[in-house]
């Protein structure tokens, strides 16, 4: 891989990768910024619904406001990009229509905005590169099918824990390894109860949308990253929801390994998580019988092994995505997908809600995710997270329950949810 090498051939002729970025919230200015720093590549658009936070997000990284210019119009956009200015529109599906602009990040969180960005994308054959991981855990497996199928790119983004979790899965078997258990820290433990407005003070202090600090809280981003993984890989949840033990980094070679070797696993190949004090880290836990392989481990890293513990303690979000944007627009690969549907995210409700309401969705107070094995929500007739927002109830639930298509009608007019039938339909 020769990506810096690649950069700096761009930087010198004065042609950096041209990027834009959907959304500029944390994530999406935080990208900018750190894609501001790198030579050979180059924030020239970006979309929010707000382009207040566009406009304050360029400000911050030295751009005069002379040089941007706000726009809802294809054809200004693309004049004025030619004529070295920056963009910035509260048109999303603008963005996909920037002939100057060589890779689109969707950083949103909104699953039918998502939908929308990375499928118009995959037709324009223009690499889309999503941190959106809550669309690509419900459609993801069409989206990488119909970008194959058009010689486009459709990724999930490096840095965020899908990403990062697939690269150590790689370089376990590519070490003849049998991967184990994927997991991944979680920095408190799950709170089912929690909203937008219990966590508005923390969210105002972190700089953050409460409704993406509660979807933190009540564990449905976890259920969503480790769900990509799954999709990804193959490995799946041993029990819905996962286990997520209390475990700190001397325990999780124990406790991560099936039962009948003393752990907590009825399956070998599983993704989970962990409330010690491993987050922001993730970790792989491989074995191997192979007694040669065993001495050679216990010779570099003194391990007694067949199972060994390999960690990484960092995952760095938007600051590793570059990477992904560099390896799809130079190299044209990517960097996960979903390549079957293993593992799905199911509504549960979050509090009593009655016949006749609608719900909100993810992050709000109405419910939060929980992960599955496909078959097992499936033949639940779960509804999936992703098309649960704006649904009506069609009976009581308390809270808790799992939200089916016996107790629910989902709102069939999204974008996301007719992707979504037309991938079930493929899947039959």
């Amino acid at each position: 891989m020769e990506l810096i090498n690649k950069l700096q051939q761009r930087a010198a002729i004065n042609n950096p990768v041209s990027v834009g970025i959907i959304g500029c919230g944390q994530m999406g200015s935080g990208l900018a910024h750190t894609i501001n720093n790198i030579k050979g590549m180059q924030v020239n658009a970006i979309a929010d619904i707000n382009p207040e936070l566009a406009l304050k997000t360029y400000n911050e990284m030295g751009i005069p406001r002379s040089q941007i210019i706000v726009t809802e119009n294809t054809g200004i956009a693309n004049d004025s990009l030619n004529n070295g200015k920056f963009i910035v529109t509260p048109d999303a599906l603008l963005m996909t229509d920037l002939d100057g602009i060589e890779a689109n990040v969707e950083v949103t969180g909104v699953t039918d905005v998502g939908a929308r960005i990375a499928l118009e994308s995959i037709k324009k054959h223009k690499p889309v590169i999503m941190l959106n991981v809550e669309t690509d855990v419900t459609i993801g497996y069409l989206l990488n099918q119909k970008a194959r199928a058009s010689n486009s790119l459709y990724t999930v983004a490096s840095g965020d824990e899908p990403g990062v979790c697939k690269m150590l899965w790689e370089q376990s078997l590519m070490m003849g390894f049998e991967v184990v258990c994927i997991g991944k820290g979680k920095n408190n433990l799950i709170d089912y109860e929690a909203t937008p407005e219990s966590c508005y003070e923390e969210a105002l202090s972190k700089d953050m949308n409460p409704k993406i600090l509660a979807s933190f809280k009540d564990g449905t981003k976890t259920m969503v990253e480790m769900a990509a993984v799954s999709n990804a890989t193959g490995l799946l949840p041993d029990v819905p929801g996962m286990h997520g033990p209390k475990a700190d980094l001397q325990d999780l070679l124990n406790i991560y390994r099936p039962k009948s070797d003393g752990g907590i696993f009825d399956t070998r190949g599983t993704v989970d998580y962990s409330t010690g004090k491993i987050a922001p880290g993730i970790f792989v836990i491989v074995y191997s019988g192979d007694r040669r392989i065993q001495k050679e481990m216990k010779f570099i890293t003194y391990a007694e092994g067949p199972y060994y513990l390999l960690f990484r303690p960092y995952h760095l979000c938007d600051l590793e995505t570059p990477q992904s944007i560099a390896e799809a627009v130079l190299l044209n690969e990517i960097t996960v997908t979903n390549e079957n549907m293993n593992s799905e995210v199911c509504t549960i409700a979050k509090r009593n809600i009655k016949a006749g309401e609608k719900v909100k969705g993810i992050g709000s107070a109405d419910i939060y995710g929980r992960i599955y094995t496909y078959k097992e929500a499936s033949q639940l007739k779960a509804i999936p997270l992703g098309i649960a927002e704006n649904g009506i109830a069609l009976a009581d639930m308390p809270k808790g329950t799992l939200i089916t298509e016996g107790n629910f009608k989902p709102d069939s007019t999204t974008f996301i949810y007719k992707l979504r039938k037309e991938q079930d339909d493929l899947l039959k």
